[in-house]
């Protein structure tokens, strides 16, 4: 595994996760950004990156609705993919994350059609570029955030993975854990940020650690399911600025690196207290 932290792609953005002592950056180019004016970047990202040996672990774009009223993919959402899934490409990202908004009027079938057309057409264009299109877990123009969707669109689509985040399961009312056990093997990124809930009101994300969440457990579940991707802190909190969300951010690191295993013990060796 390796452990990121989502932010920008400008040089400063890079200088300043390598402060962090992070190893990799995510990046959020969601539906208020031009995907080609992001994608004239691409050179510069790849030099960011290699001056400051910060890894590109997973671009996205969220709130973008990618299906017409009709159920017909919207070739605009799509040329917008295909640009970020090229600077994935060009940058050395290995995952690319999106999600599928429903049409109300239409039946849960239609539109889990319609979300396995468009996502099928995207996997075919990412193949060949060694990009692998995830799912996002949470609701922003998506329904493909839980088992219902998963077991349809997944079924349908065996490359499509999941970008996955437990406060998203959390907040919904969900079982993390029972998501991460039929699901762990589908997650291609996975996203690290804190939630308190008040019974069933959202108090705040605070720092992943000083939250509700059993991270020690999460971890194990990712490590039986064999996950080796990026883990990315995601400082959300309406609370946690300034000075208290840079203590934050290096707490959640430090919290959660102390139970990443060495990478030399993820390749298969004889156990010798094992017969």
């Amino acid at each position: 595994m390796i452990l990121g932290i989502i932010n920008g792609w400008e040089e400063g953005n890079f200088k300043a996760v390598a402060e962090k002592k992070l190893d990799a950056v995510e990046f959020c180019v969601n539906h208020n950004y031009d995907s080609a004016e992001v994608l004239s970047k691409a050179q510069d990202i790849k030099a960011y990156s290699e001056k400051y040996n910060v890894k590109v672990g997973s671009i996205g774009r969220w709130g973008m609705d990618r299906i017409l009223e009709n159920g017909e993919i919207d070739e605009e959402a799509f040329m917008h993919d295909k640009n970020l899934v090229d600077l994935a490409s060009a940058v050395g990202c290995p995952v690319y994350n999106v999600g599928i908004n429903d049409i109300e009027e239409r039946s849960f079938y239609d539109n889990c059609q319609s979300a396995i057309k468009y996502l099928s057409r995207l996997i075919d264009y990412a193949r060949d570029k060694n990009v692998k299109i995830c799912v996002y877990n949470c609701r922003w123009s998506n329904f493909v955030y839980e088992d219902k969707a998963w077991s349809v669109v997944l079924g349908a689509l065996p490359e499509l993975g999941i970008k996955y985040d437990p406060s998203h399961c959390v907040s919904d009312g969900g079982d993390y854990m029972w998501e991460l056990s039929k699901w762990g093997s589908r997650i291609a990124h996975f996203h690290v940020k804190g939630i308190i809930m008040i019974g069933d009101d959202h108090f705040d994300d605070p720092p992943a650690g000083l939250d509700t969440i059993n991270w020690r457990a999460v971890m194990g579940m990712l490590y039986a399911a064999d996950y080796n991707g990026m883990l990315s802190i995601e400082p959300h909190s309406g609370v946690w600025h300034g000075a208290k969300g840079q203590w934050g951010i290096d707490f959640t690191r430090d919290f959660i690196r102390s139970m990443m295993m060495p990478e030399d013990c993820l390749y298969e060796q004889v156990d010798p207290y094992m017969p």
